[in-house]
């Protein structure tokens, strides 16, 4: 199946790069990449400097009946119109996530594609991330008990990036931009309606728009999660931070550094207490060593180009798509209580 990606500047860049790759590496599923198509000239010379055709204009792109499927990596804004003329012209779709601005449009581009039969999936690619897969077989393996709460982060101090993603009009803002991944992660990881939710925006930068945002759920199970998207943060944080009943385990960064604590004396014998700044505390002192372990995280990887493969044999009817609509949906209902939440500074009572 050929594709063509519409918008060519670093997320269209990027897909080109990895379908290149993916053409050598997966026969099975192929996905050829025909080209690009972008309204800035310089960016498809760009492209046809690398060896990439650049196609004149989109409506060539859709009437080129090779082209089996479209790549949509546009500013957040414009991703509808693309992909009502690609379903209307038959090709299957794919969007960057934000798929739409709203939870409505979303909705109106599904049934779009729905009534043109034509395969459409978002590109929630940060289910096949390492540390994700990880923190999910932490949570499976069951070796810190009962997980009840975790704490998932992204966090750096290079501010908004780009231009347009500044801009409210443009679907800019860290909710779109990063919210967007870590609440599909979430819905993936916690199976379970949410009941209820507290949410707060950055604008430290004094853009129209959030630098940041932090994202407070509690699930009917009693699962509490809490995500932070941050811009302006000049130290790391753990990646993640995940409770048990029976221990803590922390995955410090991509690179799925750091480890587990397990409890293996409940009662700790030999606990010492320390001085605590002008007092002295045993509550909040570490365990001694005889009372727990030390363990290895459970290390995951993601087949390469997942995404891309399941696509390809959704295309053709070989597996169903992993990313669902009700899914994408669900993650639209829930970002709009979010930003309810921060407008109001008020905890929303909702069931999702």
């Amino acid at each position: 199946m050929k594709i063509v990606i519409i918008g060519f500047g670093g997320m269209g860049g990027y897909h080109s790069q990895l379908l290149r790759q993916y053409a050598q590496t997966n026969p099975q599923y192929p996905l050829e990449l025909a080209g690009i198509y972008d309204i800035d000239p310089a960016r498809a010379a760009e492209a046809e400097k690398q060896g990439i055709h650049a196609y004149a204009s989109a409506e060539e792109v859709f009437a080129d009946k090779e082209v089996g499927a479209v790549l949509i990596a546009t500013p957040n804004d414009v991703h509808a119109q693309y992909v009502f003329a690609a379903a209307k012209a038959g090709k299957n779709i794919i969007c960057e996530k934000p798929v739409a601005m709203s939870t409505a449009q979303a909705e109106e581009m599904y049934e779009a594609a729905e009534k043109a039969g034509v395969l459409f999936e978002v590109h929630q690619n940060r289910r096949w991330d390492d540390d994700f897969l990880t923190a999910k077989q932490i949570a499976a393996e069951g070796k810190i008990g009962y997980v009840y709460k975790i704490e998932s982060r992204v966090v750096g101090a290079n501010g908004i990036p780009g231009a347009w993603r500044k801009e409210k009009a443009h679907g800019g803002g860290m909710m779109l931009d990063w919210g967007v991944h870590l609440i599909d992660q979430m819905l993936q990881f916690v199976k379970s309606p949410v009941s209820s939710l507290y949410c707060e925006y950055s604008y430290i930068y004094g853009e129209e728009v959030e630098d940041g945002c932090e994202l407070s759920v509690l699930f009917e199970n009693g699962v509490r999660y809490k995500i932070l998207v941050a811009t302006d943060c000049f130290r790391n944080l753990p990646r993640w931070q995940i409770y048990g009943v029976d221990g803590t385990a922390t995955i410090a960064d991509w690179d799925i550094s750091g480890g587990m604590t397990r409890v293996i004396e409940r009662q700790d014998k030999n606990l010492v207490g320390v001085r605590a700044g002008n007092g002295f505390t045993k509550t909040m002192a570490q365990r001694s060593d005889s009372s727990v372990e030390e363990l290895p995280l459970p290390v995951t990887h993601a087949k390469p180009f997942a995404f891309y493969a399941n696509f390809a044999a959704a295309a053709q009817g070989k597996e169903e798509p992993a990313i669902h609509k009700e899914e994408v949906l669900r993650v639209f209902r829930l970002m709009e209580a979010a930003q309810r939440s921060a407008e109001t500074n008020e905890v929303i009572k909702i069931r999702i």
